[in-house]
């Protein structure tokens, strides 16, 4: 039985959540977002991707990337900016604010999490919001934040039973409460949420929609991608993939290019490179045992492999060199 692609992708590219902010604004309010170079050391050191979210516990406010149009949020809607891009939380849509300064940063993030912000303007309270941030592996290849929009919205409809909501109750009663493991307890929620936004968005897509999440949702494609997922190291053609995947060749390669956009094999070829940066990054084991897991029978296939897609040896990845340093080799 194969797995599930998106949980066995969000465990490979290292989702992680981290630091959370429990925010009080009094009108007039706004907050800018610092620059991802600036928090993502503090907050995952090692990832190279960061992803913010704000959960909207009471009240009102508007979120806004910078240069785009603004978008209400109320009690129970949650926005989640997977690129991070700069942005302005505030009490009306065309308030602006500066990015908090290094030092601010220092203390926020050096302090007992969620920490406590009060948003001091002349009014009674407008809104509160739980805030955070997701970090995650975007090189060499994250397929899944290739197929997000820069913000996506979701909303606890009334009677929901399902995850978004059940979050919101419980990081409310955490943030409040601030009892042992807090931390922990938002860290392990904020991901939970974060997978269920994602199935709400793939829920919502149009059927004309294209992508790695519009794949997921074909259940041949589905069950290619698990497997895929499930047996890397694994010989596969597109023929033996077309076969347990109960398509024709033809039909498997056409759909799985159209929808994915690319063909199965480089696909495989590609994920095979996550796998093994990630071994690279993280481990100790020797490159032999590497190139086997990830499905090459030499470490010298593997090492040109690498090489040639990535851009810089194996070895160069696991000591921290990337395509484009000076250090390459």
């Amino acid at each position: 039985m194969a797995g599930d692609a998106l949980s066995d992708l969000l465990r490979t590219v290292r989702l992680t959540g981290a630091t959370f902010f429990d925010i009080e604004g009094h009108d007039p309010w706004a907050v800018c977002s610092p620059a991802p170079a600036s928090i993502l050391p503090k907050v995952l050191p090692g990832a190279d991707h960061l992803i913010s979210y704000h959960v909207v516990t009471a009240g009102r406010c508007f979120a806004r990337i910078i240069g785009e149009e603004a978008m209400l949020l109320e009690a129970g809607d949650v926005v989640v900016f997977t690129r991070s891009d700069p942005h302005i939380m505030s009490s009306h849509p065309d308030l602006r604010a500066e990015p908090p300064t290094a030092d601010v940063l220092d203390i926020v993030t050096a302090g007992r999490m969620p920490f406590y912000i009060n948003c001091a303007g002349d009014e009674p309270v407008s809104a509160r919001l739980v805030c955070g941030y997701l970090a995650c592996d975007a090189n060499p290849f994250n397929p899944l934040l290739e197929a997000l929009p820069p913000a996506i919205k979701a909303s606890d409809a009334k009677g929901d039973g399902g995850w978004l909501g059940q979050f919101i109750n419980f990081a409310v009663s955490e943030v409040a409460q601030k009892r042992a493991g807090s931390e922990t307890v938002l860290t392990k929620l904020s991901e939970l949420m974060f997978v269920d936004v994602l199935r709400r968005y793939v829920e919502s897509l149009p059927p004309q929609h294209t992508g790695w999440l519009a794949g997921l949702r074909d259940p041949h494609l589905a069950r290619t991608l698990a497997l895929i997922h499930d047996r890397p190291a694994q010989n596969w053609t597109v023929e033996a993939l077309a076969k347990e995947s109960a398509l024709s060749r033809t039909v498997l390669a056409e759909r799985f290019t159209r929808l994915v956009g690319m063909p199965p094999v480089h696909y495989l070829a590609k994920w095979r490179m996550q796998i093994a940066s990630q071994l690279l990054s993280t481990g100790s084991s020797n490159m032999a045992s590497i190139a086997a897991e990830v499905g090459y029978e030499s470490e010298a296939a593997f090492s040109r492999a690498f090489k040639k897609m990535i851009g810089v040896p194996p070895s160069a990845w696991r000591l921290g060199m990337r395509p484009g340093s000076s250090s390459d080799e």
